[in-house]
């Protein structure tokens, strides 16, 4: 029997576009999820929208000195595009800049509002005189209380996942102006949590104990368990939805709060569009409501949010939150600021038509229990080895022998083998298998199945070769591709929550694509001919295209860019010294010497007391590159010496001159050498 599933994907914050640790941790897992249950026949809410009212947003206004809504439009527009392009197939994409969510969101807090739900205090906030403003959530940055982390923000700590408020931080300083805040009085409405604790922790730490994913119910756990505290609705801003009571002049919704009414306004909007009853996908009790967040959303869908649902006391909580870990890069944090990412756009235009590979690879390393990696060689390896190699191969195969034999006519079978029995009954076990997986939320288990049902195809020609066989026995190849035919068309099927682009080019090159051949999920287990004799299919097309090095080695190269770019930026510069004349400067006595021998410095990290002839001498200079060079690897090398510096007594040894020194680009500390190596000892540069 068909069942009603509201799907939720987080919002996007509208400061710039989406990456790969976005489509990793929530939106392609959210899309096999809801691809995989309008394939089984249930009845789906697919919802999402853009995320405009964060101070992520008025922040990138200030320093790009535009307006909000400008830097609103500009990235909708862009995350909309992306996510079409990629083929997430959301039923609604808003925005809580619409009118509708306004409305929803202000009629929401206004029934809390009426039902005494809110507590109203003065509370002491940061404010920065200097910007003649509250610092609300990321206007504000200082020292984690439960970490240490030093750039925690005034809403949460990126390092450990602690939710804060801004009072919270330890050495706070305004994001605006760099200033230490002060505090200031202000009027704020706060959503008491502790007086929901008793509830939550029956409906979580009781009834969701065994089907929620442990990294999610180990953190609202520990939330709970240290003490609910009310949390402030509203904000000091000039940017969000005006708070609609009276007295509440200059303050917005915060945008915890703001914001997962978003997936409601969305959803009216979308019915409104279909011609549906948004209230069946939100308060009908037979609704399984689904968030798809990362780890850092954990306490607002799973505390925060279904708190606010339950004092409004007609909508249905969360069935389930699988929340996922993080995705690295190449063994770095994902930084947007750092531009250490693989942004969507980018990729959809240096990979054109290959939006699948990207979904393969990022279900493949999916971060669902811990943190994982991306590589742009583990991108290619699972291209070439497993798409193209296993599942192309294979589809390729059948294609190109059923156009060859047959003129593309599924063939009628002969007598079936045991081998062929065995195998066309393993692949009715897929559906189930595969369902399994996905319904637990193991998408990367889900999609390892699908690709070990190509590897049954693969490995069914490969011990049937009807290429051999067909110069013996026609009448047995033509049993052997129709088996391999049926394999095929399941896999044009089952593929499609995974690879949706795939699944509709195999489709119509085995032309399944309408009409009576159109399979279900169920039908794959429970039909005897998937593709029946006498169907004409298409000519092949490769379903994949190998990647080659240079194509990955071009994203490296990007990435170390970014990284020296980093690095240049961070890099403290010290500021010029006071001005000299050219007496000054000819007062230095600067010649080119050899280094004759080189001893460590006993009990000294940084010495090596080095023989040096400088041409006019041989003389001691004791040097601080002990821990750059051995003693050994400097001996006979020509430096640069300033002879005339006064002696100085190191430790008990007198250095009689200095040997100039430099950093390269790496930071690394290099001699500055005369150009020839044959120049004299003695040389005077100035």
């Amino acid at each position: 029997m068909s069942k009603r599933y509201t799907i939720t994907a987080a919002l996007p914050y509208t400061n710039g576009p989406i990456h790969i640790g976005h489509l990793a941790g929530v939106y392609v897992p959210a899309d096999i999820y809801s691809r995989y249950l309008r394939l089984t026949g249930n009845d789906v809410a697919f919802i999402c929208g853009s995320d405009e009212h964060g101070v992520p947003i008025t922040i990138k206004a200030k320093n790009e000195g535009v307006s909000p809504q400008d830097i609103v439009d500009k990235y909708h527009a862009i995350i909309k595009e992306s996510f079409i392009e990629f083929g997430i197939s959301f039923d609604n994409y808003s925005r809580t800049s619409a009118k509708i969510h306004h409305e929803t969101a202000s009629e929401f807090f206004k029934t809390l509002y009426d039902k005494g739900e809110f507590i109203e205090e003065i509370t002491e906030q940061l404010y920065d005189e200097k910007a003649n403003q509250f610092l609300a959530d990321r206007f504000v940055t200082g020292t984690c209380p439960k970490c240490g982390n030093e750039e925690a923000y005034g809403d949460q700590c990126e390092k450990c996942g602690t939710s804060l408020n801004a009072t919270d931080l330890i050495n706070p300083k305004s994001a605006l102006t760099g200033n230490v805040p002060t505090l200031k009085q202000t009027k704020h409405w706060f959503l008491p949590l502790d007086k929901h604790e008793a509830f939550l922790r029956e409906w979580i730490l009781e009834g969701h104990k065994n089907d929620w994913k442990p990294n999610v119910y180990g953190q609202v756990k520990s939330w709970i368990d240290d003490g609910l505290r009310p949390r402030a609705v509203t904000r000091d801003l000039d940017w969000g939805i005006p708070v609609p009571v009276v007295g509440a002049e200059g303050k917005v919704l915060y945008v915890w709060f703001d914001a997962p009414i978003g997936y409601i306004s969305s959803t009216k909007e979308w019915a409104k569009r279909v011609g549906k009853d948004w209230e069946l996908y939100w308060k009908d009790k037979d609704t399984k409501l689904i968030h798809f967040i990362g780890k850092d959303n954990i306490v607002f869908h799973c505390i925060i949010f279904p708190a606010m649902l339950k004092a409004e006391g007609s909508y249905i909580l969360p069935e389930n939150v699988p929340a996922n870990e993080f995705l690295n890069l190449e063994g770095n944090k994902l930084s947007t600021s750092k531009n250490w990412a693989v942004w969507l756009p980018d990729y959809l235009i240096e990979f054109p038509n290959q939006q699948d590979v990207l979904r393969y690879t990022l279900t493949a390393s999916a971060p669902e229990a811990k943190d994982n990696d991306f590589t742009w060689k583990d991108f290619q390896a699972r291209n070439n080895n497993e798409l193209v190699a296993i599942f192309g191969n294979f589809i390729n195969r059948v294609v190109v022998l059923t156009n060859k034999y047959y003129n593309g006519i599924v063939p009628n079978p002969k007598d079936f083998s045991k081998v062929d029995l065995e195998t066309l009954a393993e692949v009715k076990g897929f559906p189930n298998i595969i369902s399994s997986s996905i319904e637990r939320y193991r998408f990367r288990e889900a999609q390892q199945e699908l690709m070990n049902l190509a590897r049954l195809g693969n490995k069914y020609l490969a011990d049937e070769e009807p290429w051999k066989v067909i110069k013996v026995d026609e009448g047995r190849v033509q049993t052997i591709m129709y088996v391999a035919l049926q394999i095929s068309s399941a896999l044009a099927t089952l593929c499609e929550p995974f690879l949706p682009f795939t699944s509709a080019r195999l489709r119509k090159m085995l032309n399944i694509s309408s009409g009576t051949l159109e399979m279900s999920w169920s039908d794959i287990a429970s039909k005897e001919v998937l593709i029946p004799s006498g169907h004409q299919i298409g000519e092949a097309e490769l379903l994949f295209s190998k990647i080659e090095d240079e194509a990955v080695q071009k994203q490296l190269d990007k990435l170390i860019a970014s990284k020296k770019a980093n690095e240049a930026a961070g890099k403290t510069v010290e500021p010029q010294k006071d001005t000299i004349t050219f007496e000054d400067f000819t007062k230095l006595d600067i010649r080119v010497g050899t280094i004759l021998e080189a001893e460590k410095m006993p009990k000294a990290k940084k010495l090596l007391v080095l023989k040096v002839d400088t041409g006019i001498d041989v003389r001691t200079i004791v040097s601080g590159i002990a821990e750059s060079f051995t003693a050994e690897e400097v001996v006979g090398k020509k430096v640069t010496v300033l002879v005339n510096l006064a002696p100085r007594d190191l430790r008990g040894v007198e250095s009689q001159g200095m040997i100039l020194m430099t950093e390269n680009t790496e930071g690394k500390l290099v001699f500055v050498n005369p150009d020839d190596s044959n120049i004299s000892n003695g040389l005077q540069i100035s």
